[in-house]
């Protein structure tokens, strides 16, 4: 190399690879507010207001008291709706389930009446009483007019309105087959004896069954009214206690930060709730008391008596029939003996008009409701020896005289008749007697609680008025 010359040289040709291409820059995003908290609901709010105020003595002072003044009025509110409804129900008792359940029973008895005058009169003939005759019509009316009073108490679609409504299509069919008997037989014509034991049928197999089931339905409702009426009121009880028990430590606890023997305020709306739960406590006792007595010797004993009166009526119907059918219904009994179906039936009702006597007797708690079950009891004791007296005279073929002993056709003094209206009279008085003590005693229960629900709300309010006093003098001291 000479001076002067210049070397170049060359780098090694390298291959560059081409530039990346990256995406454009975005302006940057100015920064964004928080978003606002969710909106807390009333509800939220107001329990933390509650619980913020609870920190100080002044919200603590008033929380108490509204809890208290709650707890009175709800005390109050819950003993005059339980007092109402047992009130309602001591009512229904008094004036709506046992009439009713009377008239049922009435019902059973008229009908079975009418039947007993029927057989009587088709037996005595053309010498049939109009005094026998106008007793029937009247036990027909009677019984229709009764049938009409219990529809109209029944609950449409009920089982009630249901056998009632069977009654009252039987009663027109039965009356007819009584009458084209009763037409027959003053003509002397055989035929009218069949007729009356299709009516008698008629009586016995399907209008008396209906008639005691109403019976057993208004039964059910007078226990059902019983029940609610003597049930005690738990839950008005149970809040007065707890309405005491809190008061008396709120008195506590301002006795223990202030010294302070008495809160007037307090001290009166603890005597209010003591007043309110102290009547309702003995009221209902007292209610409860009066309602079991009339159950016990009232019902118990209308009970009893109603099933000896259906029962001499029965057996008064079975003994005419007898007469009427000579022989025509017999009954194969177990041992294989043939009876008259009549004549036994007689025999069953007998005994179950004689064992419902002894159990009246034993349920009469005084001398006015003994001396008619007993003198019935006696009545009931020579129809059994007179009706001896008719079978046999029937059984050695003198109808005349059968007849003449049964109907009281021949000389007073000798017919089961006689017997049958004893009872039947004495009886009557003995359920007068008891539906009057039963009246009396149900009168006395429903009383008990009168003006409770009224004087109980009235009392809470006042109750909780002296909270509110009583708290707000308290609070008026941090001002």
């Amino acid at each position: 190399m000479t001076t002067g010359e210049v070397t170049v040289t060359h780098s090694p040709t390298r291959h560059t690879a081409p530039p990346t291409a990256y995406p454009p820059t975005l302006p940057a995003v100015p920064p964004q507010p928080a978003p606002p908290p969710p909106r807390r609901t009333a509800l939220a709010e107001a329990v933390e207001r509650l619980r913020h105020a609870a920190t100080t003595e002044p919200g603590r002072l008033r929380v108490i008291g509204a809890a208290l003044a709650l707890l009175v009025v709800a005390f109050g509110a819950v003993t005059a709706v339980q007092a109402t409804e047992r009130a309602t129900a001591a009512d229904d008792v008094l004036h709506r389930s046992q009439p009713l359940r009377s008239d049922a029973a009435d019902i059973y008895r008229f009908l079975a009446d009418a039947n007993t005058m029927a057989t009587s009169g088709h037996l005595a003939g053309l010498q049939e009483t109009a005094a026998t005759r106008e007793r029937y019509e009247s036990d027909i009316r009677t019984a229709a007019a009764k049938l009409a009073t219990a529809a109209a108490n029944s609950a449409p679609g009920s089982p009630s309105a249901a056998l009632i409504t069977e009654l009252n299509e039987l009663l027109p069919r039965y009356k007819g087959l009584v009458e084209t008997a009763r037409a027959n037989n003053r003509q002397g014509f055989p035929v009218g004896g069949a007729y009356l034991r299709a009516a008698n049928d008629t009586m016995q197999k399907k209008m008396l069954p209906a008639a005691e089931e109403l019976y057993r339905k208004e039964n059910q409702r007078l226990s059902a009214d019983y029940a609610e009426a003597t049930s005690y009121p738990w839950a008005a009880i149970a809040l007065g206690v707890v309405a005491l028990a809190a008061l008396g430590w709120a008195q506590r606890r301002l006795y223990l930060r202030t010294n302070r023997v008495l809160n007037h305020g307090l001290v009166a709306a603890t005597a209010a709730a003591a007043v309110v739960l102290l009547w309702l406590v003995t009221g209902h006792s007292v209610a409860r008391a009066g309602l079991d007595d009339s159950r016990a010797h009232g019902v118990r004993s209308l009970n009893v008596l109603h099933d000896a009166r259906i029962a001499s009526l029965k057996a008064r119907s079975d003994e005419n029939l007898t007469l009427v059918s000579r022989g025509a219904e017999t009954k194969e009994l177990e041992d294989g003996t043939v009876m008259d179906a009549y004549d036994w039936a007689f025999g069953q009702e007998i005994d179950k008009l004689a064992k419902a006597l002894v159990h009246a007797d034993r349920l009469a708690d005084d001398t006015a409701g003994r001396k008619p079950v007993r003198t019935a009891n006696a009545a009931m004791k020579v129809w059994r020896s007179r009706h001896e007296l008719a079978r046999q005279a029937h059984a050695s073929g003198d109808y005349q005289k059968a007849r003449d002993r049964v109907v009281g056709t021949g000389a007073r003094g000798q017919s089961t008749g006689e017997c049958f209206d004893t009872i039947d009279a004495s009886l009557a008085s003995a359920l007068a007697h008891e539906t009057d003590e039963f009246e009396r005693a149900a009168r006395a229960g429903a009383a008990a609680t009168t003006g409770l629900p009224t004087g109980s709300a009235v009392l809470a309010v006042l109750g909780a008025a002296g909270v509110v006093l009583g708290i707000g003098r308290r609070l008026s001291e941090y001002r």
